[in-house]
């Protein structure tokens, strides 16, 4: 039986204390990477999101396109974070990146009721929020409180859909807004509730509908990339910084115009 001298003991516990400490450093490097990938979700709301397929849903940045998204694909070139960018319909995506780190959500309606549910990185682009009747309709709106006896098409998760709902009108929501050009024109809803530039676009895209009326302008808000509380600081900060370069340099400028 070999006996070993304290030496041989001493060789081995240092070689023992170098291949742990290995490991530690190692761990802490694959958890420094994670930490700096962020997921990033957005909806199909053209123009500002849109995915290439024409479908609701989108696995990365490839993928998607829009007004916000090369917005934010335009801030994010501008840091050393990785990203994973994914088209989901909304109301999933605004309940799944809540509570989770490094996970964001665009573009999203900055309101007061939201400001504390997030931290915010923009502005990127700004909604009107409109009430569009049916080509054919005769509806006429002065103010808001003349849609009160009116059957509203939203859908849920939407701001400006829930925000008509804590008003007390009837709104009918849906899983997404792409069906409520058709529920216009058949009846099913007397106006529909959307951005000023969303719904024509949605309605001819999506249905080959035009002419829809636009009867009442009644908010204008702007939209921002939503990053979750549990996301530090500091990479929010990171990702405002860019933001601000890229729009110093021109850049979100020229993606406005570019859809023009």
């Amino acid at each position: 039986m070999r006996v070993m001298t304290a030496s041989t003991m001493g060789s081995l516990f240092r070689a023992a204390r170098s291949a742990l400490l290995t490991l530690v450093l190692a761990g802490t490097a694959s958890s420094a990477l994670a930490a700096e990938r962020l997921y990033i979700f957005t909806e199909n709301y053209p123009p500002y999101n849109a995915s290439k397929s024409g479908e609701g849903f989108a696995h990365s940045e490839d993928e998607i396109t829009g007004i916000c998204t090369d917005m934010v694909k335009a801030m994010m070139a501008r840091v050393d974070y990785d990203y994973v960018m994914k088209m989901r319909v909304w109301s999933y995506a605004y309940d799944w990146v809540q509570g989770r780190e490094n996970h964001g959500l665009f573009c999203t309606a900055r309101t007061d009721e939201r400001e504390d549910q997030f931290q915010w990185v923009g502005p990127l682009a700004s909604i009107k929020w409109t009430l569009f009747a049916a080509p054919d309709s005769d509806i006429t709106l002065s103010t808001l409180e003349d849609a009160k006896d009116l059957r509203i098409a939203g859908y849920k998760g939407d701001v400006m859909s829930d925000y008509l709902v804590s008003k007390g009108f009837n709104v009918v929501m849906g899983q997404s807004g792409d069906v409520n050009a058709r529920r216009l024109v058949l009846g099913q809803a007397d106006l529909w509730v959307t951005d000023g530039l969303v719904g024509p676009l949605v309605a001819k895209e999506e249905h080959d509908i035009e002419g829809l009326k636009s009867v009442l302008v009644f908010r204008e808000t702007p939209m921002y990339l939503a990053v979750s509380k549990e996301t530090s600081p500091e990479v929010v900060q990171d990702l405002q910084n860019a933001l601000d370069a890229a729009r110093s340099a021109g850049e979100i400028d020229s993606i406005v115009a570019s859809y023009q």
